[in-house]
């Protein structure tokens, strides 16, 4: 079970009390979990078996930033999530997730509390990578590990998802997808070197009816990527 006190002694006590804001994503909450039940099926548990090739390298205490309902963290072992959203933030608290409403960039914790930071799905909803990448390079302790799990602008999926986004899909719409080079660059940027690269989903879109097993290295034509990287 999550231990709520180590938590509360990881909180930035110098971050002002502030009334909870409304996400765009509160109004598609309950859309956006069920999506994991029907037409995600196949796609979540091929990324969960991409992600759990790596759970062995990554050092605890680990932390989600956009936690959403809580899908990834609740498979991978994440104790920890915050994420804008209230409502998303509820699905994630049922299932045992102990959860903080706020954004990635915000100075939520106290300087070196954790050990990894994931961000699955995230990076592209968010309104500065590199702020929000700066800030989990703050909260991690040295040696700490950022993992992103991210659909590629370019790949076949990113092309799907950037068509999505031109003709206004609820979700897309409010996404920016990046390139392999452009989030190593970012990562650099932001006090990471990268340690390894993980690829999966090559199935085409919409037409995902298995789950696959995760292959090593950047591969262009992945529908999914995990970038994992080292604070320098």
């Amino acid at each position: 079970m999550p231990n709520n006190g180590n938590l509360m002694s990881k909180l930035n006590k110098v971050a002002s009390p502030r009334k909870p804001k409304a996400s765009l994503f509160d109004e598609l909450a309950s859309d956006y979990d069920a999506w994991f039940e029907k037409d995600g099926k196949f796609i979540f548990e091929t990324e969960v078996r991409a992600f759990q090739e790596i759970l062995s390298l990554l050092p605890k205490p680990w932390i989600e930033i956009g936690v959403g309902s809580g899908r990834f963290a609740r498979a991978l072992g994440i104790e920890t999530g915050i994420d804008p959203s209230i409502e998303l933030l509820n699905t994630a608290k049922s299932r045992g997730i102990t959860t903080i409403q706020g954004k990635g960039e915000e100075k939520l914790f106290k300087g070196e509390s954790f050990s990894t930071v994931f961000l699955i799905v995230t990076l592209c909803f968010v309104d500065s990578p590199e702020a929000v990448l700066r800030e989990a390079h703050r909260i991690l302790k040295p040696g700490g590990k950022v993992v992103l799990g991210l659909v590629l602008k370019g790949s076949p999926w990113g092309k799907l998802y950037e068509q999505k986004k031109k003709q206004g899909h609820r979700f897309y719409r409010y996404a920016t997808f990046y390139k392999c080079d452009e989030v190593i660059k970012l990562l650099v940027q932001a006090g990471f070197v990268t340690e390894r690269i993980v690829s999966t989903l090559f199935q085409e879109p919409d037409k995902v009816h298995h789950m696959e097993e995760p292959r090593q290295g950047y591969l262009p034509n992945a529908g999914f990527t995990i970038i994992v990287g080292t604070k320098t």
